[in-house]
């Protein structure tokens, strides 16, 4: 249980730990992932997963991308392709198609999923249709159960509440608006312009329909953008009053990310107005009544994921927080990116090549790591800072057959800076996590991440508030 505290989360310390770090959706991260882990070794995990008694009765999740958008946002660093011709998702949904076929025939079909979620690019690029072609051949090859989180991206500029009752119609249950700024220069600098009406309307249509959450995307550190300008963006989500509040921070890296040279370095705002940002966009949040649930999210109290936190039962896969259990992640479609057993593998990142794997019949796996029993350890000590807030070492030692003391010695020596500055406490029985510290958790499980310590380049990653 994560403790109170009363020092208040001031811009100072904020500023003190505006460092780059990983988010930890993964340990290993993906930037470790290896190509001699091959489209075989994939093949095998599902084969394990099949053969391997207690997996074969665990959940699946499903993480579907749908990699097309008709315009280009200046900011994102996503995976996607930009058309106006909607006639290229057709081939696109019949190599989904292959590549579900390739799976049933390890796995079998009828394999339980309780969790999906289509993510992009722009989902709903896809016509209705499209979208009732898609969930009709997953629904041939797994069994969605009946409480399952199903959730879908939205660019509020491609839907209208007729595609709402689609969607609902479908079976999601979840929907995720991207709105990033209400403010109408912001907007047209990251050429992404959607007036606030249009988001409200559908929020209210969503909740006419009774979708169980609905999550509104911010970044803050855009072009044009100020701590004033955006505490009225700020005003208006309170007002709109979203299930689930996602705030990111906006991560300039031209030199990686192609359509970010369009953006005015200019016009970004400095250090100092992003730290003010955030900090005020926290404390507007928590003055509206949302609960911080940890790293980027916020959420109402009566929502799943901050029942979850309060319960103890946060988990953490590559989409972010989750409330379902730790299951194995089957990822479908061009980059995506999965877990299957005690191995990560992510797909060919082209068209092309994703095309390529599968006319040859092969799983389109470019990339990949095969946990060592080390990564498993660490893993499992940084998502219960990142996920619960607190590690047993009792807990990790009956697990992994180590002592904790010895194996983490230098670990718990580095970790005495973080408690002498109030975000972590350490006694005999394990780490706690502060309140205070909650709110830089992934600090806390940098102490613990391997490969970080031994390669101090953390450029390739993002701010860790």
């Amino acid at each position: 249980m994560i403790t109170a505290t009363e020092e208040p989360i001031t811009e100072d310390l904020l500023r003190r730990f505006d460092v780059s770090g990983p988010r930890y959706t993964s340990y290993p991260t993906a930037d470790r992932f290896v190509e001699a882990f091959t489209a075989e070794d994939y093949k095998q995990a599902l084969t394990l997963r099949r053969t391997g008694g207690a997996g074969m009765r665990l959940p699946l999740s499903l993480y579907v991308h749908i990699p097309f958008c008709e315009s280009l946002c200046y900011y994102c660093a996503c995976n996607k392709i930009i058309t106006k011709h909607h006639d290229r998702a057709g081939p696109y949904l019949r190599y989904l198609s292959r590549e579900v076929d390739l799976h049933v025939e390890q796995l079998g079909v009828g394999q339980v999923v309780s969790q999906l979620h289509l993510g992009g690019g722009s989902p709903t690029f896809l016509s209705d249709d499209e979208l009732r072609g898609l969930m009709a051949m997953l629904r041939r090859s797994f069994t969605l159960a009946p409480d399952g989180e199903y959730s879908i991206e939205v660019d509020p500029r491609t839907i209208d509440a007729s595609r709402l009752d689609t969607l609902a119609e479908l079976g999601f249950n979840r929907l995720s608006f991207g709105v990033q700024d209400f403010d109408l220069d912001v907007q047209k600098a990251v050429h992404r312009v959607q007036p606030a009406e249009q988001v409200f309307a559908l929020v209210a249509a969503a909740r006419e329909r009774k979708f169980e959450s609905i999550n509104v995307d911010l970044i803050y550190g855009l072009p044009r953008q100020s701590p004033e300008s955006f505490d009225r963006t700020l005003a208006q989500v309170a007002e709109l009053r979203p299930d689930r509040i996602a705030l990111y921070a906006y991560a300039h890296l031209p030199e990686r990310f192609k359509p970010q040279r369009r953006i005015d370095t200019l016009e970004l705002p400095g250090a100092p107005a992003k730290v003010a940002m955030l900090a005020r966009s926290m404390a507007a949040f928590m003055a509206a009544g949302y609960v911080y649930v940890g790293m980027d999210h916020f959420a109402l109290p009566a929502d799943s994921l901050a029942v979850a936190k309060r319960q103890g039962r946060l988990h953490r896969n590559f989409q972010g927080y989750s409330t379902q259990p730790d299951c194995d992640l089957i990822a479908l479609g061009v980059s995506s990116i999965g877990r299957i057993g005690a191995t990560y593998s992510q797909n060919a990142k082209t068209l092309e090549e994703y095309y390529d794997y599968l006319d040859q019949g092969q799983f389109p796996v470019v990339r990949g790591l095969a946990l060592s029993r080390d990564d498993l350890i660490r893993r499992a000590v940084i998502m219960a800072l990142m996920c619960q807030g607190q590690v047993s070492f009792e807990s990790i030692e009956l697990a992994y057959l180590v002592d904790f003391k010895t194996y983490f010695a230098s670990e718990l020596t580095a970790l005495q800076t973080l408690a002498g500055q109030g975000l972590v406490l350490v006694d005999d029985a394990g780490i706690q996590v502060t309140a205070m510290g909650w709110f830089f958790v992934r600090a806390v499980a940098m102490v613990f991440d391997r490969y970080l310590q031994t390669d101090r380049t953390r450029a390739r990653f993002s701010k860790i508030i």
